[in-house]
Formats: C-alpha cells, structure tokens, sequence
C-alpha cells in the first residue's frame, strides 16, 4: 500500500475486477493509505496478523452492528415520533454491515471461506434492501430542487428581444416553456419516486421481520464473539493481510486507470458502469486500509465524495428518463423532463471531473 504522492512510471496491473457484495450504499468519506514504511510503524511485524488485527475490527463491526440494531428497533415504533432516529439507526446499521461484508471478501484467504461467502452475500442482501427507501427520498428532493433552479424567473420574450437579440428571446421562450411543464414534471417525479419510497419502506420492514433477517442478526451476534479463520498457520502472518490489502488497493488503481478519458462524449451513458466499479473499488480499498491501519486516511476523502455524487447525479437522470417516458404526458412535462435529464448528465460530467482533479495518484489517470 503506497502514499498517496508517490508516483510511479507503469500502468497498475490490470485485470477484471471481483463482485464487491457490499450494498448498495457509499459512505460520505473515503480514505487511502499511507505507505508500508508507516504500516510496520503502526502494526509491528509480528502484531499485523489476522488474529491481532482483522478479528477484533470484525468483532468491533458485529458489535456496531448489533447495536446499530437495537436502537433501531427502540426508535421506530412509533414511526412518527422515532422517525429520524430510526433513519439514523438504519444508516449506522447498514455502515457496519458494509464494512463486515467488505472484510469478508477482500480477506476471504484468512476466514472459513464458506462462512465468508454466505455471510457476505446476506449482508449485502441486507443493505441493498435497507438502502433503497433512503435513495429514493434523495433522489426525489435532488431532482425537484433541480427543477425548481432550471425553470427559475422567466424573462418576458419580448424584453428579452429587445435587450439581447433573438437569441436571448429564444431563451427566454424556452425558459418560459420550462417553467410551465416543470411543475407537472415535479408533481409527476413526486408520485413515481414517493411510491417507489414507500415500497422500499415496507420491503424493509418486511425484511427486518424476516427468518432471513434473524439468521442474519444471529450470524452477526456470533461473529462478536468469534471470528472463524481459515485452518492451519497461514492466515497468522502478516501477509494474509498486506498481500490481500495489497491487491484491492490494484484493484483500484486499475479501475480508475482504465477510466474513460475526460474528452469523451457527456451523455454516454455507456460508460457509467465503469465509474460505478471504481466507487465500489474505492469502497473495498478503504475498508482493507481501516483493517491494516486502524484508521482511516484523508487522502480520497474528496474523490470519494466526487463518485458517490457521480452515483447520485446517474441515477436522478435515469429517473428523470424514466419519467419523460409515461404515456399521455403533455409536451411541456416531457419538455421539462428532457431539460432536467441533461441538467443530470452534466451533473455527471462535473462529478468526474472533480474526481480527476482530486484523485491523489496523478500516473493512474494519464498512463499510456
């Protein structure tokens, strides 16, 4: 694992990466690592083990886990009165089980492999459901206060003519026909993304009630207390830590090297994906650092942010999409929709660039 300046002359080893299995969600924040030179100064040769080092940040997570849990369970009845605790709880909840579940697979070598893989896809399971109805209300508050900026005042067309030409009169029409279709465009994407909201909120209570969902928490409640690790010496050494950490740290490097360059079109949505791989990469490379080095590192702290709204900004104009494409609308509601669905995609373009230009390993991004 390399400091964050330190440059290099060859393009990261390439090469397909793994399925995450870590929800749906992003953190707010994401670190890198220091260099090895700081890890044996953090963890001595001789404590970096997985007995020293990964089992007590599992058990740790486990217990955030649980009691992410408990206080859910204490806030969200009644829903009215604990609702924002509860959204609080669930947020913390689906925090742990993150973590857990990247943990689980970046270092699958060191655990009961069997174990890993089924706990790791339950959690995923878990946070994929609780994630949706949070999602949704995000998506719901971006996109209408995108609209309510776009349709905005509307200079009158004949001022408009008088002052600027008949370009600025254009633009001011085109203003004006936004204004119009853009509250029905809100009320239609309320409707489409409230109702969405409320069935991910009742798949997410009917989850939390399931057998699934117990076997999962009891699972969790084990792993506070015991770590299964793999059988036999080799997961007692410091590199079945650092040569896992190691390769997810490539991992990301890869990704973010094989990224689209910046002079490509803006509405190839085509290229999402990538994007979307190297967030989760992103994830899964935090994780293993908090793992090695106990702590976090501020270092992609702002990329980080940049791709979780590159996330948002994909999604919102998806919606947007979605919502231009009900039958029967009126041509201003598409109108609205089309404009607030490029707003989106170049809300998605001003995401990568931000990550470009805070992304702390510059080679990565301009190697050949």
């Amino acid at each position: 694992m390399r400091r964050p300046d330190q440059q290099t002359t060859t393009r990261p080893t390439t090469g397909p990466a793994p399925g995450t299995g870590t929800g749906a969600d992003a953190d707010a924040t994401v670190d890198a690592p220091p260099g090895k030179g700081e890890d044996q100064d953090r963890h001595p040769a001789g404590d970096l083990t997985t007995e020293a080092v990964l089992a007590p940040y599992l058990r740790g997570q486990a217990a955030d886990f649980l009691r992410s849990l408990r206080l859910h369970h204490e806030h969200s009845a009644p829903a009215d009165a604990g609702g924002h605790d509860a959204a609080a709880a669930t947020r913390a909840l689906r925090r742990a089980a993150r973590r857990i579940s990247g943990s689980l697979h970046t270092f699958r070598a060191a655990l009961d492999p069997h174990w890993a893989d089924q706990l790791r896809a339950e959690l995923a399971w878990l946070s994929g459901v609780l994630a949706r109805e949070h999602a949704y209300a995000g998506r719901l508050t971006r996109l209408v206060e995108a609209l309510h900026q776009l349709s905005g005042p509307a200079l009158p067309a004949a001022r408009g003519a008088r002052a600027a030409g008949e370009t600025s009169a254009s633009d001011a029409q085109g203003r004006a026909a936004l204004g119009v279709g853009a509250a029905r465009a809100g009320a239609l994407l309320e409707r489409r993304l409230t109702l969405a909201r409320t069935r991910s909120h009742s798949a997410a209570l009917q989850a939390l009630g399931s057998s699934r969902f117990h076997a999962v928490a009891d699972a969790v409640a084990l792993l506070a207390s015991d770590v299964p690790l793999a059988p036999g010496t080799t997961c007692r050494t410091p590199e079945a830590l650092l040569e896992p950490a190691e390769r997810a740290e490539q991992r990301l490097l890869a990704a973010v090297a094989a990224l689209p360059p910046a002079d490509t079109e803006p509405y190839n949505e085509a290229q999402d994906a990538a994007w979307h791989q190297a967030r989760l990469l992103l994830r899964l490379h935090r994780y293993a650092h908090e793992v090695v080095l106990g702590a976090a590192a501020p270092a992609l702290a702002s990329c980080g942010h940049a791709l979780d709204l590159h996330r948002d900004a994909v999604e919102a104009a998806a919606a947007a999409a979605a919502a231009a494409r009900t039958p029967r609308i009126a041509p201003a509601t598409a109108y609205a929709l089309g404009v607030l669905h490029a707003d989106q995609r170049h809300e998605v373009e001003a995401a990568r660039a931000v990550f470009r230009e805070t992304w702390p390993y510059a080679t990565a991004l301009t190697a050949p």
